[in-house]
């Protein structure tokens, strides 16, 4: 079996920084290559064409040409021509595509697609209360309607999205996963009172709720401190960078207590995480949280944030905290809980590990995707 995945981004020195659908998808693809099942990635709007391989892996960087007019319109010919000559030659059975800004509303391949559901511009625009694009919402309800098969990471981005398109498409429902043997908590490496943030510093990840729920957290306990990890991005609303807004948020008493230190590679983020003493994930607008199953399979306890995607991945009070983001005062409460309460932190987090293990392991979450694209593939012979 052969499958060609079609990304915005992937984890790759090569190619521009990378977020949750690279991260995700990397572990599936891995997983898949233990599975004996070849692949490649076309990865699009790129600054170079090329050509190389990951390993077992062979990705194809396809460039952004830049036209006076209908610069998306020309160069989805162009990717179509593409990849439809690499099917051709390299065997491709099945080809993947992600919903986000549907690139391939428009585009005819001769093998079956199956979508994953990560998260559409309409999705996260509904969930943020932004106006969407209506190019944008065209080409994603285009795509959607076009694929033969759809994956969703959650049932709340099935359901959403379903009802945002207005239609009743059979969706299933496969987490992401991660490969839990590459997690091992170390108890001993934890530094008491470090609350970890690690994900994009973004708006609808609830970055500011937190400068917030930092200020009242500092008020309940001056020993703690805050390690922000991951990428500054450019606050959309007010074109400035989301760090800069962040500590102009929080107080000076509690800005002592803050340390951001950028991006990190995986190796480094897993250390860091295992010397936390809570870690926050107070989202308001998620399709999975690819971070919340990180920190249970290290073991962690947590707060996480109180909306419906996290509902299907957290046991509010068993496997970690649930508290809406807005809601500061109640958000510091439970972290402050986990940060001094030693016992119930460490049964959460055991808890959490065991349901990480159960139910996000990436070599059997795959099986379930291979059952997807075989079954694609059978109905195309």
């Amino acid at each position: 079996m052969h499958i060609g995945f079609l990304l915005p981004e992937y984890p790759h020195e090569k190619l521009p920084k990378s977020a949750g659908i690279g991260t995700s998808t990397q572990n599936l693809i891995k997983a898949l290559i233990d599975n004996e099942i070849k692949i490649t990635i076309f990865t699009y709007f790129q600054d170079i064409e090329e050509v190389f391989q990951d390993g077992e892996i062979t990705i194809h960087k396809i460039k952004l040409r830049k036209y006076p007019l209908l610069t998306w319109k020309l160069n989805e010919g162009i990717i179509e021509k593409y990849i439809n000559k690499i099917i051709k030659k390299d065997k491709i059975d099945v080809l993947e595509v992600v919903d986000w800004t549907g690139i391939s509303a428009n585009m005819n391949f001769n093998i079956p697609q199956v979508m994953r559901l990560h998260g559409s511009d309409t999705f996260f625009c509904h969930l943020e209360d932004r106006e969407i694009k209506k190019a944008n919402f065209n080409r994603e309800k285009n795509a959607f309607q076009k694929a033969d098969k759809i994956i969703a990471v959650s049932q709340f981005v099935a359901e959403k999205t379903n009802a945002l398109f207005f239609e009743s498409k059979q969706i299933t429902v496969i987490p992401n996963g991660i490969y839990v043997d590459d997690f091992q908590p170390e108890i001993s490496k934890r530094k008491e009172g470090v609350v970890l943030y690690f994900g994009t510093l973004i708006r609808k990840k609830g970055i500011f709720e937190l400068a917030y729920i930092f200020n009242k957290l500092i008020q309940k306990n001056k020993n703690c401190s805050l390690l922000l990890v991951g990428n500054d991005a450019i606050d959309a609303t007010e074109q400035r960078s989301t760090w800069e807004l962040f500590q102009e948020k929080v107080s000076k008493k509690a800005l002592a207590k803050v340390n951001y230190i950028g991006t990190v590679n995986y190796d480094k983020m897993k250390e860091l995480i295992n010397e936390a003493s809570v870690c926050v994930f107070p989202s308001l607008a998620e399709s999975f949280g690819m971070v919340t199953i990180e920190a249970m399979a290290l073991e962690k306890p947590f707060v996480n944030t109180d909306y419906p995607w996290a509902h299907e991945i957290v046991v509010d009070g068993e496997t970690g905290f649930l508290a809406n983001p807005k809601s500061h005062q109640e958000f510091a409460k439970k972290i402050n809980i986990l940060l001094t309460d030693e016992k119930l932190a460490s049964t959460m987090a055991k808890n959490a590990r065991k349901e990480a293990l159960k139910r996000f392991n990436i070599t059997e979450i795959a099986t379930q995707n291979i059952k997807v694209y075989t079954s694609l593939i059978s109905k195309n012979d």
